[in-house]
């Protein structure tokens, strides 16, 4: 099997893992429970579940029982930040991967509940983990769930999402600080915590956990920095989506700032350090997946 094809057995299975985790949508609040769910099976990547899951087991993690509600509850985090991002306050926009956006099929209001449901259920779903954890699983759960808020909190994401909100509505031109700033929160904050958990959950040891945390910023914000990227050299037939975009809304970007030259080699060289902080080698799936996440088409 190729890594193509290993990567969609993998992301088929958490599909399948998700929907066991969401909510039925039945009662006087059913309305709210589609609105989550049609969030959250709207398809993607599922990149930070896919994550957890390699680390844990390259830090060589057993009872994947522990693991698969904090896949979940990841994903779930994800999904709610998109959905307000969607929302007329914020972007405004009307399609995600093809599909209307949650506030325009269910309202602005219900798209408000389903993201705070979202980020509520999350928790509810991680604290699952106690359920089967036991011995000295119990401290390894409470360490992921400390991980987990911090890293969706107002010192990571959201804080992420404030500088980026705040910087646009002021139409400031972004220092090369600031923009890092935000990518680092925005972007890299919850690669972080999937990796991290994965690590805590499997048993690794501070030292391990805090190494990472930094190959995972690492991979975060390459990834970001490969987006900005290929708005400007990729195409629109393989993107799915306008390219030069950036550019003619002078939204200002690690290329505008850099330079695409450094850009490329700051891509190239933050990938090589991940991939020597996490000790893989080239055959390993968890190498193909940074690999093919960083240095991606799309």
């Amino acid at each position: 099997m190729n890594f193509e094809e290993e990567l969609t057995d993998k992301v088929q299975d958490i599909e399948q893992l998700l929907r066991r985790y969401l909510p039925k949508e039945e009662g006087f609040q059913r309305t709210v429970l589609q609105a989550m769910n049609y969030s959250v099976l709207g398809g993607g990547k599922r990149l930070r579940p896919l994550l957890m899951r390699e680390v844990f087991l390259h830090c060589g993690g057993e009872n994947e029982a522990i693991l698969e509600p904090f896949m979940a509850a990841l994903e779930m985090i994800h999904t709610y930040s998109l959905v307000h991002d969607d929302l007329p306050a914020m972007d405004n926009d009307d399609y995600r991967r093809g599909r209307r956006t949650t506030h325009v099929v269910y309202g602005e209001d219900m798209a408000i509940l389903a993201g705070d449901g979202l980020l509520n259920y999350a928790f509810e779903t991680a604290m699952k983990a106690f359920d089967t954890a036991s011995g000295t699983e119990y401290p390894r759960v409470a360490g992921a769930l400390r991980v987990l808020a911090a890293k969706a909190g107002v010192y990571g994401m959201i804080g992420g999402q404030v500088c980026d909100v705040e910087s646009e509505s002021r139409q400031e031109v972004i220092s090369a600080e600031k923009l890092l700033f935000i990518h680092e929160h925005k972007t890299a904050a919850l690669i972080e915590a999937a990796m991290m958990i994965g690590g805590i959950l499997a048993g690794a040891g501070e030292e391990p956990v805090r190494g990472l945390e930094k190959a995972a910023y690492d991979i975060g914000i390459a990834f970001q920095i490969q987006d900005d990227i290929l708005d400007v050299t990729g195409s629109e037939e393989v993107l799915g989506k306008p390219i030069g975009s950036d550019e003619r809304n002078g939204k200002q970007t690690y290329v505008s700032i850099y330079g695409l030259q450094k850009s490329v080699e700051d891509v190239e060289g933050l990938s090589r350090e991940a991939i020597a902080l996490l000790k893989l080698t080239e055959d390993s799936f968890l190498y193909g997946l940074i690999t093919w996440l960083i240095h991606r088409e799309k």
